[in-house]
């Protein structure tokens, strides 16, 4: 079967009845049997999706199909899907099954889209390789020695690989972004509120946003035009109107302004061919008649310890509720109340979590609440006062999505300062809650795929998704720097 870039293509097949839905979902299904190595999927859905196959074409036949039939689609193992497992890559949710659908989820199948599976995870989201998961690491498939990024590293691979045509994947401080640089993918990060987190394991609520892995910025402009809009069982959406993302996304016109921050594509700890394939973009839309300028953010060295205060602090109020007595793991160990708590939580939750457990609960304590959490807070009210002043001057901020190119697995693990910079130009997004979108952006001397980041202006999807369209396909005219 020939690899499909968009749904459109895959849409144009089935209604000439040269493909369908029921040989696009054995097609995946092998793919992912082929590949299982990588580990991208911890459940398959083998007889509800070939069920739901034949249900979508004969919704096609009918001509009755929705606006995602033909799209096979994994799911992050963070996404409430009902009657089917839902363990945040964690063994505190072992054997938890899903009484409800998110509205994420709920919305793709209202439109016909097949989910075929589960995808893993690090725990609860925490991780920028993908190596916390309890369910065991994803591998990259570039590469089987290097990592996928994290969190949505199963969700980015599965893309990768072939093994379903989208994901849906969550993004917290670069979690969609950061694993679809590494996997040379399209993954975007809405406005904070454009999509609803009903159904969605929190990790930091202030901070965490459902969003697509695509292999296209057409596809991702879609599945955000159906996911996105106002939902009552979620009181932090926007019941802004949503655009029609997907139909305005070749209509750019005109120059933009954009602005790039010199100092951290100077810097040692960026990639030589990361900056190299940066600046060469920066180059380009200059002669395209573009106004490209470097800027100031002073306070972007506080944006990493402002983020991993603010989200542990979250995680640790978010994460009591598994406490094994409820639903989820629950310790034999038990003698009394306190060792209920203690001893469930300490075998069900990996270090990763219960580290960032721990911090979260430091800097809560009335000892240090002002010394730490409140002043984060005023830290992060300032960046995005910032953040708001630059973009009154600029339409896109752009920069690499990560400072190197995937990792060897186990490279970082004992080293998490090294691992907590991965996020170093994603996290802002998060921060201040603006949309971003990651583009591939060639790949370096080793094959391995490079990233490129557009930050917008808040509840500017629109213009972000056409420009990104746009600069894909002045990206792919140029010959790369480097070739598999």
């Amino acid at each position: 079967m020939k690899e499909y870039l968009t749904l459109r293509e895959i849409q144009s097949d089935l209604h000439e009845g040269s493909l369908t839905c029921v040989q696009l979902v054995d097609h995946y299904l092998e793919r992912i049997s082929s590949d299982v190595h990588l580990n991208a999927f911890v459940d398959v859905y083998t007889d509800q999706a070939k069920q739901a196959a034949c249900l979508v074409d004969e919704k096609i036949k009918n001509a009755t199909a929705g606006r995602l039939a033909g799209l096979v689609v994994g799911l992050k193992d963070v996404l409430s899907h009902k009657g089917h497992g839902l363990q945040a890559g964690s063994q505190i949710l072992n054997s938890y099954i899903a009484p409800y659908n998110a509205t994420a989820v709920q919305r793709l199948l209202d439109e016909d889209a097949i989910v075929i599976g589960r995808q893993n995870c690090d725990e609860f989201a925490m991780g920028s390789s993908n190596e916390n998961s309890s369910l065991g690491a994803v591998l990259n498939a570039a590469d089987n020695s290097r990592v996928p990024g994290g969190s949505s590293g199963g969700s980015a691979v599965a893309v990768q690989a072939g093994l379903c045509h989208a994901s849906i994947g969550s993004d917290t401080g670069g979690s969609v972004r950061q694993p679809a640089a590494f996997c040379g993918v399209v993954g975007l990060k809405p406005s904070y509120g454009r999509i609803s987190r009903w159904g969605l394991i929190a990790y930091a609520s202030s901070f965490d946003c459902v969003g697509p892995i695509t292999k296209s910025v057409e596809d991702a402009a879609l599945l955000l035009e159906i996911m996105a809009g106002a939902d009552n069982f979620d009181s932090t959406v926007s019941s802004k109107e949503v655009p029609s993302y997907h139909k305005s996304l070749f209509d750019w016109k005109g120059k933009a302004k954009i602005g790039y921050i010199k100092e951290t594509l100077d810097s040692e700890s960026v990639a030589p061919e990361i900056r190299r394939n940066t600046l060469e973009v920066l180059d380009r839309l200059r002669a395209e008649g573009h106004e490209v300028e470097p800027v100031k953010m002073p306070l972007l060295n506080f944006l990493l310890p402002t983020y991993y205060i603010l989200t542990t602090a979250e995680a640790s109020s978010n994460l009591s509720r598994f406490d094994g007595v409820r639903y989820g793991h629950r310790s034999s160990e038990i003698t009394d109340l306190e060792s209920l708590y203690k001893n469930s939580r300490t075998e069900g939750f990996g270090d990763e979590v219960r580290k960032r457990i721990l911090l979260g609960t430091y800097v809560l304590s009335a000892n240090y609440y002002d010394a730490y959490y409140t002043k984060a807070q005023r830290v992060r009210r300032l960046v995005r006062e910032e953040a708001r002043r630059l973009f009154e001057q600029y339409d896109f901020f752009i920069s690499p999505v990560t400072p190197s190119t995937a990792f060897k697995i186990g490279e970082k693990t004992e080293d998490p300062l090294q691992m907590y910079l991965a996020d170093i130009f994603t996290v802002q997004a998060n921060v201040i809650g603006n949309p971003a979108i990651a583009i591939p952006n060639g790949t370096d001397e080793e094959g391995l795929p490079i990233g490129l980041q557009i930050m917008a202006p808040y509840f500017e999807e629109e213009k972000m998704l056409k420009f990104a369209n746009y600069l894909s396909s002045v990206i792919n005219e140029r010959k790369p720097a480097f070739s598999n």
